[in-house]
């Protein structure tokens, strides 16, 4: 970027356009499944250092690193037979927190001096093409301002960043919210955030228990502060909407004058979860001072859901 605001590099339309643009050690946002990243070469200082400046991120708040395939993954982190048991779920919406391999080549502050390190392997095609082409691990966490609603169109990350950050436009992202974050410890897995692979689900394929992370737990993965997810509007939750205020429902909706998102009228949580962040950004432009919130079901992908929800509506620094 430039010091006017100005692209560096013109806008990627092809994914080796959008790889010479991180090959050159500057930042390019893609797609995901869940959300748009805000991607760096993540064996570059200068590059992920670039990601946290951009986003106003702090320095304390880990990467989630993005890995082509497993052989990637393995160079970055040590896995033990229950980390390559889980890892099988790969690729998907899934972060595995593991020990770091000495020499992994990763910068320092992608893993914001932790001795762990957080992995994925995306199932999008155009990301999957795009690390294959850099050929280097990817930091990306959410293309988004830190602490605000993350993007699920290359139109919205345009917007959060007024124009300033190029994108590789991949379409809408297909599950809307963030991945899930299991921490590998010994046999254990302990879920630190809850995501679009329900914790349900895992426990169901894998037959083991994901355990949840005490609410005081330290920030060892990306999405565990407290406030975060959040739109300029303030939120109140399992509610009915006042006069004057914008209302997010869910399944079967008493009639409100005001503007109003369904996040599912049927009450299907996929759905809703897909939904959940561009039904935000587009009640947020609204201009309402609240955005009022149905209750989720906090099952399945309502667990994550709500996780989104409380954390958006916390009180904010």
């Amino acid at each position: 970027m430039t010091k006017t605001g100005e692209l560096s590099f013109p806008e990627p339309k092809t994914v080796d356009e959008a790889a010479a643009i991180l090959l050159a050690g500057k930042l390019c946002a893609f797609p995901t499944e869940t959300v748009y990243g805000l991607g760096a070469d993540a064996t570059d200082p200068d590059a992920v250092l670039s990601i946290y400046e951009t986003k106003g991120r702090p320095r304390f708040n880990p990467l989630i690193i993005h890995c082509a395939d497993l052989a990637m993954a393995e160079m970055l982190a040590v896995f033990s037979p229950a980390a390559h048991k889980i890892a099988a779920l790969w690729p998907g919406p899934l972060t595995l927190v593991l020990p770091a391999r000495p020499g992994n080549g990763l910068a320092d502050v992608a893993t914001a001096g932790l001795d762990t390190v957080a992995i994925r392997i995306p199932d999008h095609p155009v990301a999957l093409e795009l690390l294959k082409a850099v050929g280097r691990p990817l930091a990306a966490p959410s293309a988004n301002p830190s602490g605000r609603l993350s993007p699920t169109t290359a139109y919205q990350v345009r917007l959060g960043f007024a124009g300033r950050v190029p994108v590789l436009d991949g379409g809408p992202c297909r599950a809307g919210v963030e991945s899930t974050i299991i921490r590998v410890d010994g046999d254990r897995l302990i879920q630190l955030r809850s995501g679009a692979m329900a914790r349900g689900d895992i426990e169901l394929v894998l037959g083991t228990v994901v355990e949840l992370a005490e609410k005081d737990a330290a920030v060892a993965a990306p999405g565990m502060l407290l406030s975060h997810y959040a739109p300029d509007a303030l939120m109140r939750l399992d509610t009915e909407p006042r006069e004057g205020e914008a209302y997010l429902a869910f399944g079967a909706a008493a009639a409100f004058d005001g503007p109003v998102r369904n996040l599912s009228p049927s009450g299907d949580l996929k759905e809703a979860a897909r939904n959940l962040f561009a039904m935000l950004h587009e009640l947020d432009a609204e201009g309402r001072p609240v955005i009022a919130v149905a209750p989720i079901p906090d099952e399945g992908l309502g667990e994550a859901i709500n996780d989104r929800l409380q954390r958006a509506a916390a009180p904010r620094g």
